[in-house]
Protein backbone atom coordinates (compact mmCIF):
# COMPACT_ATOMS: atom_id res chain seq x y z
CA UNK A 1 0.00 0.00 0.00
CA UNK A 2 1.18 3.29 -0.74
CA UNK A 3 3.27 5.97 2.45
CA UNK A 4 0.40 7.27 4.32
CA UNK A 5 0.20 10.73 5.17
CA UNK A 6 -2.65 11.98 7.16
CA UNK A 7 -1.65 15.55 5.83
CA UNK A 8 -2.76 15.41 2.40
CA UNK A 9 -5.64 14.01 3.41
CA UNK A 10 -6.64 16.60 5.89
CA UNK A 11 -5.68 19.28 3.39
CA UNK A 12 -8.11 17.73 1.04
CA UNK A 13 -10.84 17.02 3.68
CA UNK A 14 -10.81 20.86 4.59
CA UNK A 15 -10.91 21.91 1.14
CA UNK A 16 -13.51 19.38 0.26
CA UNK A 17 -15.84 20.42 3.35
CA UNK A 18 -15.85 23.99 1.31
CA UNK A 19 -16.82 22.84 -1.85
CA UNK A 20 -19.25 20.47 0.43
CA UNK A 21 -20.57 23.47 2.04
CA UNK A 22 -21.11 25.65 -1.02
CA UNK A 23 -22.76 23.38 -2.61
CA UNK A 24 -25.25 22.91 -0.03
CA UNK A 25 -25.88 26.71 0.05
CA UNK A 26 -26.57 26.57 -3.65
CA UNK A 27 -28.87 24.27 -3.36
CA UNK A 28 -30.74 25.84 -0.53
CA UNK A 29 -31.12 28.92 -2.97
CA UNK A 30 -34.14 27.67 -4.86
CA UNK A 31 -36.21 26.87 -1.77
CA UNK A 32 -35.72 29.67 -0.18
CA UNK A 33 -36.48 31.94 -2.72
CA UNK A 34 -39.72 29.69 -3.45
CA UNK A 35 -40.88 30.62 -0.51
CA UNK A 36 -40.02 34.03 -0.53
CA UNK A 37 -41.74 34.52 -3.13
CA UNK A 38 -44.34 32.27 -1.58
CA UNK A 39 -45.26 35.28 1.04
CA UNK A 40 -45.46 37.60 -1.67
CA UNK A 41 -48.31 35.97 -3.44
CA UNK A 42 -49.67 35.49 0.29
CA UNK A 43 -49.15 39.29 1.11
CA UNK A 44 -50.57 40.46 -2.74
CA UNK A 45 -54.01 37.98 -2.14
CA UNK A 46 -54.17 39.67 0.85
CA UNK A 47 -54.48 43.21 -0.64
CA UNK A 48 -56.87 41.66 -3.60
CA UNK A 49 -59.48 40.00 -0.48
CA UNK A 50 -59.32 43.95 1.39
CA UNK A 51 -59.81 45.45 -2.02
CA UNK A 52 -62.77 42.38 -3.41
CA UNK A 53 -64.69 43.72 0.15
CA UNK A 54 -64.28 47.31 -0.40
CA UNK A 55 -65.60 46.66 -4.22
CA UNK A 56 -68.09 44.22 -3.34
CA UNK A 57 -69.76 46.98 -0.97
CA UNK A 58 -69.63 49.26 -3.47
CA UNK A 59 -71.24 46.94 -5.53
CA UNK A 60 -74.39 46.38 -3.52
CA UNK A 61 -74.41 50.26 -2.94
CA UNK A 62 -75.14 50.47 -6.69
CA UNK A 63 -77.94 47.34 -6.30
CA UNK A 64 -79.46 49.16 -3.81
CA UNK A 65 -79.85 52.53 -5.65
CA UNK A 66 -81.09 50.46 -8.47
CA UNK A 67 -83.58 49.41 -6.22
CA UNK A 68 -84.36 52.88 -4.63
CA UNK A 69 -84.46 54.59 -8.15
CA UNK A 70 -86.99 51.84 -9.39
CA UNK A 71 -89.32 52.15 -6.30
CA UNK A 72 -88.99 56.19 -6.29
CA UNK A 73 -90.22 55.14 -10.08
CA UNK A 74 -93.15 53.41 -8.92
CA UNK A 75 -94.51 55.56 -6.73
CA UNK A 76 -94.21 57.94 -8.56
CA UNK A 77 -96.27 56.54 -11.43
CA UNK A 78 -98.88 56.00 -8.71
CA UNK A 79 -99.27 59.14 -7.96
CA UNK A 80 -99.60 59.77 -11.05
CA UNK A 81 -102.69 57.31 -11.40
CA UNK A 82 -104.41 58.62 -8.55
CA UNK A 83 -104.71 61.73 -10.52
CA UNK A 84 -106.64 60.25 -12.92
CA UNK A 85 -108.92 57.40 -10.90
CA UNK A 86 -112.32 58.66 -10.36
CA UNK A 87 -113.21 55.79 -7.54
CA UNK A 88 -112.78 55.96 -4.17
CA UNK A 89 -111.80 52.73 -3.59
CA UNK A 90 -109.04 53.36 -6.85
CA UNK A 91 -107.56 55.81 -4.60
CA UNK A 92 -107.26 53.99 -1.91
CA UNK A 93 -105.63 51.48 -2.93
CA UNK A 94 -102.94 53.80 -5.02
CA UNK A 95 -102.73 55.41 -1.49
CA UNK A 96 -101.95 51.76 0.19
CA UNK A 97 -99.60 50.92 -2.33
CA UNK A 98 -97.55 54.37 -2.37
CA UNK A 99 -97.43 53.54 1.48
CA UNK A 100 -95.81 50.52 0.93
CA UNK A 101 -93.33 51.41 -1.85
CA UNK A 102 -92.36 54.64 0.64
CA UNK A 103 -91.61 52.32 3.10
CA UNK A 104 -89.64 49.96 0.61
CA UNK A 105 -87.55 52.76 -0.43
CA UNK A 106 -87.22 53.76 3.61
CA UNK A 107 -85.98 50.26 3.89
CA UNK A 108 -83.89 50.48 1.38
CA UNK A 109 -82.29 54.16 2.70
CA UNK A 110 -81.68 52.67 5.66
CA UNK A 111 -79.55 50.20 4.28
CA UNK A 112 -77.85 52.34 2.10
CA UNK A 113 -76.54 54.19 4.96
CA UNK A 114 -75.39 50.86 6.84
CA UNK A 115 -73.62 49.98 3.42
CA UNK A 116 -71.32 53.68 3.24
CA UNK A 117 -70.37 53.08 6.64
CA UNK A 118 -69.06 49.80 5.95
CA UNK A 119 -67.63 50.93 2.89
CA UNK A 120 -65.80 53.72 4.78
CA UNK A 121 -64.76 51.38 7.19
CA UNK A 122 -63.38 48.87 4.51
CA UNK A 123 -61.68 51.69 2.49
CA UNK A 124 -59.66 52.25 5.51
CA UNK A 125 -58.70 48.76 6.39
CA UNK A 126 -57.48 48.78 2.71
CA UNK A 127 -55.45 51.51 2.75
CA UNK A 128 -53.64 50.33 6.34
CA UNK A 129 -53.39 46.72 4.66
CA UNK A 130 -52.42 48.22 1.30
CA UNK A 131 -49.32 50.57 2.97
CA UNK A 132 -48.36 47.39 5.34
CA UNK A 133 -48.43 44.94 2.86
CA UNK A 134 -46.42 46.41 0.27
CA UNK A 135 -44.11 47.22 2.68
CA UNK A 136 -43.78 43.92 3.59
CA UNK A 137 -43.49 42.94 -0.24
CA UNK A 138 -40.65 45.62 -0.68
CA UNK A 139 -39.33 43.39 1.87
CA UNK A 140 -39.45 40.43 0.67
CA UNK A 141 -38.10 41.43 -2.72
CA UNK A 142 -35.39 43.31 -1.59
CA UNK A 143 -34.61 39.47 0.41
CA UNK A 144 -34.71 37.78 -2.91
CA UNK A 145 -32.03 40.45 -4.67
CA UNK A 146 -30.17 39.45 -1.41
CA UNK A 147 -30.33 35.46 -2.21
CA UNK A 148 -29.52 36.16 -5.73
CA UNK A 149 -26.36 37.81 -5.15
CA UNK A 150 -25.51 35.38 -2.80
CA UNK A 151 -26.17 32.78 -5.02
CA UNK A 152 -24.45 34.28 -7.76
CA UNK A 153 -20.85 35.16 -4.84
CA UNK A 154 -21.43 31.07 -3.72
CA UNK A 155 -21.02 30.21 -7.82
CA UNK A 156 -18.00 31.83 -7.78
CA UNK A 157 -16.46 30.52 -4.46
CA UNK A 158 -17.64 27.42 -5.82
CA UNK A 159 -15.71 27.09 -9.01
CA UNK A 160 -12.53 27.90 -6.66
CA UNK A 161 -13.14 25.44 -4.39
CA UNK A 162 -14.00 22.92 -7.06
CA UNK A 163 -10.00 23.96 -8.07
CA UNK A 164 -8.54 23.91 -4.51
CA UNK A 165 -9.77 20.28 -4.55
CA UNK A 166 -8.68 19.20 -7.44
CA UNK A 167 -5.11 20.69 -7.16
CA UNK A 168 -5.23 18.54 -3.47
CA UNK A 169 -6.84 15.37 -5.15
CA UNK A 170 -3.12 14.02 -6.55
CA UNK A 171 -1.24 14.16 -3.34
CA UNK A 172 -3.38 11.53 -1.72
CA UNK A 173 -2.65 8.05 -2.79
CA UNK A 174 -4.95 6.18 -4.76
CA UNK A 175 -6.15 3.34 -2.34
CA UNK A 176 -6.78 5.69 0.88
CA UNK A 177 -8.55 8.19 -2.02
CA UNK A 178 -11.05 5.37 -2.20
CA UNK A 179 -11.69 5.20 1.23
CA UNK A 180 -11.60 8.90 1.47
CA UNK A 181 -14.12 8.88 -1.35
CA UNK A 182 -16.50 6.32 -0.15
CA UNK A 183 -17.07 8.49 2.87
CA UNK A 184 -16.86 12.03 2.03
CA UNK A 185 -20.61 12.86 0.80
CA UNK A 186 -21.99 15.54 3.38
CA UNK A 187 -20.51 18.43 4.70
CA UNK A 188 -19.75 18.51 8.56
CA UNK A 189 -19.34 14.83 8.57
CA UNK A 190 -15.69 14.78 8.73
CA UNK A 191 -13.72 11.23 7.04
CA UNK A 192 -10.47 12.02 8.88
CA UNK A 193 -11.47 11.91 12.59
CA UNK A 194 -8.93 12.19 15.77
CA UNK A 195 -8.87 9.03 17.92
CA UNK A 196 -9.37 10.93 21.70
CA UNK A 197 -9.28 8.62 25.13
CA UNK A 198 -9.58 5.35 23.10
CA UNK A 199 -12.25 6.37 20.95
CA UNK A 200 -13.03 7.71 17.35
CA UNK A 201 -13.66 11.35 16.64
CA UNK A 202 -16.73 10.05 14.48
CA UNK A 203 -18.69 7.78 16.14
CA UNK A 204 -17.47 8.06 19.47
CA UNK A 205 -17.33 4.42 19.93
CA UNK A 206 -14.33 2.40 21.50
CA UNK A 207 -11.53 1.68 18.74
CA UNK A 208 -9.47 -1.66 19.31
CA UNK A 209 -5.65 -1.26 20.62
CA UNK A 210 -4.45 -2.16 17.06
CA UNK A 211 -6.48 0.38 15.47
CA UNK A 212 -5.44 3.16 17.88
CA UNK A 213 -2.04 2.35 17.57
CA UNK A 214 -2.05 2.51 13.69
CA UNK A 215 -3.81 5.81 14.33
CA UNK A 216 -0.83 7.30 16.76
CA UNK A 217 1.88 5.96 14.96
CA UNK A 218 0.94 7.26 11.76
CA UNK A 219 2.99 4.87 9.66
CA UNK A 220 -0.09 3.29 7.93
CA UNK A 221 -3.76 4.20 7.29
CA UNK A 222 -6.38 3.11 10.18
CA UNK A 223 -10.34 3.20 9.88
CA UNK A 224 -12.41 2.57 12.10
CA UNK A 225 -13.85 -0.64 12.52
CA UNK A 226 -17.40 1.20 13.32
CA UNK A 227 -17.81 3.77 11.15
CA UNK A 228 -15.40 3.35 8.74
CA UNK A 229 -13.60 6.75 9.03
CA UNK A 230 -9.75 7.22 8.64
CA UNK A 231 -8.70 7.58 12.23
CA UNK A 232 -5.59 9.92 13.28
CA UNK A 233 -3.82 10.86 16.39
CA UNK A 234 -3.37 14.26 17.36
CA UNK A 235 -2.16 15.29 20.61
Amino acid sequence: MAAFSIATLLVLQERDSRRLALEQQLKSVPREVAAVEARIAAEKQAIEAAKAEWHGLESKKKLLEIEIQGAQGKAAKYRTQQLEVRKNDEYKALTHEIEATEALIGGFEEEELKVMYLIDEAKKRFAAAEAELKANISGHEARIRTLRERETQAQGELKVAEEAVAAARPGVPEPHLKIYDRLAVKPGHPVCVNVYGGKCGGCHLKVPTHIEVLAKTGLEIATCDQCGRIAYWQP
